[in-house]
């Protein structure tokens, strides 16, 4: 099973968030045990200003324990069609095109996505398998 971190899972752990910590360390321990992590990207992206160089940031994430996996066409389509409905529907840009990145990418793959922010995902990309707390 592979398992597609969402940046706010990585984020909690990476900032010991008081409120998510637990949560976020607990269930990739758990995703560890039944599959492999995954990151793309984006995800990494999002990550790059917390870190000085890229060794640092490789340090945090070794790709022996955070696979990385491009972004398929597809997803990237998907992404667009999804994003250009969420606008159409009133959304505004606190939504970044990188979350419908994200969603769109598990989605081809079939990977579980991991998050905290799972309202949004749930409603652009209704087949995602999701792991969330709520």
């Amino acid at each position: 099973m592979w398992f597609l971190l969402d940046t706010n899972i990585l984020i909690d752990i990476l900032t010991h968030d008081s409120a998510w910590y637990a949560w976020s360390r607990t269930t990739i321990e758990e995703c560890l045990m039944r599959g492999r992590l995954v990151i793309n990207q984006i995800v990494y992206a999002e990550l790059a200003p917390t870190f000085e160089t890229v060794e640092q940031l490789d340090g945090v994430l070794p790709p022996d324990d955070f696979e990385r996996h491009n972004l398929p066409w597809e997803a990237a389509y998907l992404a667009g069609q999804c994003h250009q409905l969420y606008r159409a529907r009133g959304g505004t840009a606190r939504a970044p095109l990188n979350d419908f990145y994200i969603g769109a990418h598990a989605t081809v793959m079939g990977f579980t996505l991991v998050t905290r922010d799972a309202t949004r995902y749930r409603s652009y990309f209704p087949r995602l398998e999701i792991i969330a707390p709520n």
